[in-house]
Parts: C-alpha cells; sequence; structure tokens
C-alpha cells in the first residue's frame, strides 16, 4: 500500500454532502454534491494492508480492491480505471446502486468504519468518462457466432458486452422502447441519472453489440424462430412478476405496484410525458414494502408533493448498530436511512395489512395491526389495530419471479423449486444452447450479482461455442444462496 499508515492517520470515514432536503426536492438530480479529489485520495489511503482482503470476498465481481484503492491514492487514475474495468463492465452502476456487500466484509470494518470503497469506485469511473478514457473495446476476432441476449438489464447488458468482445454477433432484445431494463424505468433519476446509461450504450454500440428495442420475444418473435436464428440465447429478463397482496378491498382504484408507478415518473423525466398518469401530488401516500423499491416510491412521491407518506414494513426495526446475527464480515442487518427517508414520511415497522377500505370503488384508507415474531411466524399483536387513511397505495413487496407464460414456456426451460429458470453450475438449462443469467435464473437479487452472473454466463457461453473462452468467470457456481 502506498501509505500503510493511512488507516491510523485517517480514521474518520468520509462521504460526499448529500444536498439540502429542500433543494433537492425541487429537482431530479442526484442528490450528492461532488466530492473533492484530495479528500477522496485521503479516504483511499485507509484501505490498510490486511493480508487477506476480505473485501475479495465480499464482491461477488472479485473487483481487486485494494489495487485500485492503491493507485488512487497515488494519482494515477488511468491505471485505477484498468483494474476497476477488469472484473467490472459498468462500475458506474455499482457505484451508484450497489449495497457494498465490499464494505461490509472490510477489514477495517472489524473496529473502524470501513473504507469507502463504492465512493472510490464511482469516482474512478465517472473521472475515466470524464478524461475520455472509456473507450470502446473490440474484438480483436470475429467468430462468425450469433448470439441473442433476451433482456437488456445489468445481466444481459454484461453478458452482451463479454461476448461482443469475444468476437461473437451479439443482439440484445428489449421490449420496452428504451435499452437498460430497471436501470432505466425502475431506479430514479435522483439515484441514478440515465446518462449514466447512454453513454455506456454509445461504447458497446460502437463495440458491435446490436440493440434492439420495441421486441417481445416470444410474441414479436417466437422460441422457436429465435433458437433457429442464434446459435446461442443468453436468457437475462429479471425477475419481474411483482409480489401482491391479495386482501379484501385490493380491487379498489388507486392501488398501484411500485413498477406501475416509478416507470412513468421516469417517463415524464425522459421527455416522454407531460404529467405522470399516476401521481402522488397532494395525496395520502402509503406505501406497503420497506425494501429499496418501497425508498424509491418514497423519493418519488415526495418530489411529486404528496401531502403525507408512510412507509410499512412488517419486519420489526432493525438495531442501530450492526445485529449479532450478522456479524463481520457478513452483510450487516441494521436500522439505514436512504437519501429518500431523511427527506420525509413515517416509517412504520412490525406492521401487517389486513384490508383495504374504498368509497366508491375508491381506496380510502387501510386497516391494519401490529405484528410480533414468535418461533419464526408473524403473529398479531390483540388490539393492535388501526385505520390509516390512504388516496394512492404503492405496493413495493418485491418479485416472486420471471414471468412464465410466452417465451419460457414456448422454450420449454425447466424451472427450479422457487419458480425461477432452473440452470446447471455452467449457466446452462435443459435447452440445448440456451442459458440463463441474473435474476431470471437467481431470483430478485442485488446488481452486483447481475453484474457477476452476466460475465460469468458470458464465459460459458464462449465455451459452448468455441470449445474453449479466455473470458474471465467470477462466479465458478450458482450454488451461492439467492435473496
Amino acid at each position: 500500500m502506498g501509505d500503510p499508515n493511512g488507516f491510523l492517520k485517517h480514521t474518520s470515514r468520509e462521504l460526499p454532502i448529500r444536498r439540502p432536503v429542500p433543494l433537492r426536492l425541487m429537482d431530479w438530480k442526484e442528490v450528492y454534491e461532488d466530492f473533492k479529489p484530495e479528500t477522496l485520495r485521503t479516504q483511499a489511503s485507509r484501505c490498510m494492508d490486511c493480508g487477506i482482503p476480505f473485501c475479495h470476498n465480499g464482491c461477488p465481481l472479485g473487483n481487486l480492491i485494494p489495487e485500485w484503492n492503491d493507485l488512487v491514492y497515488k494519482d494515477r487514475w488511468r491505471e485505477s480505471i484498468d483494474r476497476l474495468h477488469a472484473t467490472n463492465n459498468f462500475p458506474e452502476f455499482t457505484g451508484r446502486l450497489c449495497p457494498a456487500p465490499c464494505e461490509a466484509s472490510c477489514v477495517l470494518g472489524i473496529n473502524q468504519d470501513p473504507v469507502t470503497i463504492k465512493q472510490v469506485e464511482v469516482e474512478i469511473i465517472d473521472r475515466a468518462f470524464d478524461e475520455g478514457w472509456v473507450q470502446p473495446v473490440r474484438a480483436s476476432h470475429i467468430t462468425g457466432k450469433k448470439v441473442a441476449v433476451v433482456g437488456s438489464g445489468p445481466a444481459g447488458l454484461a453478458a452482451a458486452q463479454q461476448l461482443t468482445r469475444a468476437g461473437h454477433s451479439v443482439t440484445v432484445f428489449e421490449r420496452e422502447d428504451r435499452i437498460g431494463g430497471l436501470l432505466r424505468y425502475g431506479i430514479p433519476e435522483f439515484k441514478m441519472e440515465k446518462r449514466h446509461i447512454d453513454r455506456r450504450l454509445a461504447q458497446m454500440e460502437a463495440e458491435g453489440t446490436v440493440f434492439r428495442t420495441g421486441v417481445n420475444v416470444g410474441v414479436d418473435i417466437t422460441a422457436d424462430e429465435l433458437r433457429a436464428q442464434f446459435d446461442a440465447v443468453v436468457l437475462a429478463g429479471g425477475a419481474t412478476e411483482a409480489r401482491d397482496l391479495p386482501i379484501p378491498g385490493r380491487e379498489l382504484d388507486g392501488i398501484h405496484q411500485a413498477m406501475e408507478f416509478l416507470p412513468i415518473a421516469n417517463r415524464v423525466q425522459l421527455g416522454d410525458l407531460a404529467e405522470p398518469t399516476i401521481t402522488a401530488k397532494g395525496k395520502k401516500v402509503v406505501i406497503i414494502g420497506g425494501g429499496d423499491t418501497g425508498a424509491d416510491c418514497l423519493g418519488t412521491s415526495h418530489r411529486q408533493g404528496a401531502e403525507s407518506v408512510h412507509q410499512f414494513e412488517i419486519m420489526p426495526r432493525p438495531p442501530a448498530e450492526r445485529a449479532d446475527s450478522t456479524p463481520w464480515p457478513t452483510y450487516p442487518l441494521m436500522y439505514r436511512v436512504s437519501s429518500a427517508h431523511e427527506e420525509g414520511g413515517e416509517r412504520v415497522f412490525s406492521v401487517n395489512t389486513e384490508e383495504f377500505v374504498g368509497v366508491d370503488g375508491k381506496v380510502t384508507a387501510l386497516k391494519a395491526h401490529e405484528v410480533t415474531m414468535v418461533n419464526g411466524r408473524f403473529e398479531k399483536v390483540e388490539g393492535s389495530e388501526f385505520e390509516l387513511e390512504a388516496d394512492i397505495v404503492f405496493l413495493a413487496m418485491g418479485f416472486v419471479g420471471p414471468e412464465k407464460p410466452g417465451l419460457l414456456t414456448d422454450l420449454g426451460v425447466d424451472l427450479n423449486e422457487r419458480g425461477n429458470v432452473a440452470r446447471s453450475s455452467e449457466w446452462a438449462t435443459n435447452v440445448d444452447g440456451v442459458f440463463v443469467a441474473g435474476d431470471m435464473g437467481r431470483g430478485q437479487s442485488l446488481i452486483v450479482w447481475a453484474i457477476a452472473e452476466g460475465r460469468s454466463c458470458a464465459s460459458a457461453v464462449d465455451q459452448f461455442l468455441e470449445g474453449s473462452t479466455s473470458l474471465p468467470s467470477p462466479i465458478r457456481t450458482t450454488s451461492a444462496p439467492q435473496r
């Protein structure tokens, strides 16, 4: 390390300052202010010569974190982006959206605040784009093999970029009108501005990847046609079937899945719509689901001018510090405050919604009660019933797997016990030449897992087509626990 005593000299972890809440609620730009390069170098110097860098194990991509921390500290930025791109196709996405399991497993984190790994990562890639260092990486030879990638989220894009660079002719199919999957229409602009997607897609197009939008594979092109036209197929359509809440009153107007609400807000920012067709403006909002998607609905509701927002979570409030059940180097269970939570609203834990109430076919309130955990099961707390007014409700309870009718049914791929596409340790389905990566096979998970699986799947496809491969495979098996 450039400064082996850096972690002793600089014990404070520093991150960019979030813009004042009243200011950032006036726009949809990312919430953070610029981070001074000298401050970043100081933070990078905290990366200690720990001997065994557990951050490598914490990151599914196997990012060479100590190496690029050291290079940033030494002001060798040009080399740092090469180290970063060696393991991660899209650090501009992970640096903004990943919950950073690498930081949770940082050795310094045993008794101090961990290194600001994620911030160093995003500063490296943003500088690389600004300096013009991110250039197309064209294949040194062309194989003549054709690969179809179905889905343009992080898993599909990672697989496509790797396979294009290996010399294959790659076409990415996306049923929406723009490339990006949930990155494009599920992630609000204030968490990641869409210009970051567009500049990476420009690189991929220059490398030779072909993008076809507005194509619903399984409808606009049949499964048989897909297999006939391509030598291999990568399924990367994600886990898009949302978990529902089938309780009395679910049919009332004003109750929406999060992924009905968030894409509309993004389309307004993209200029497709003048006003959102589903809006929280002036309304009493209830969000059911306490995870990241719920927080995205929260921040979006604030910016649209909601009168009030309550966010329900059935789980109990996590402890302020790392829970004993998640010791280092595991990802800690602890209470977190996102930028959206900072902006207002009320978080309600240990609560279960039992009925939606409405007037003239429209939701006006919901009935709920508190719960407690007994022997691993939720039990109602007697006498805790309450009713809360609600003009609009967003269901943000996660996803239960990929959509089955259409492509998956027509292909005849096997499903596992959780309803995801079954795959071998080599990412192959039971259908010859058809592979799967990301949430479609893993189930709902993290962006960093999606990219890692896309890269590994690309390696397996290249091996299938060519008999050998030089593409890296950060994940050797698919036996990692699903989320």
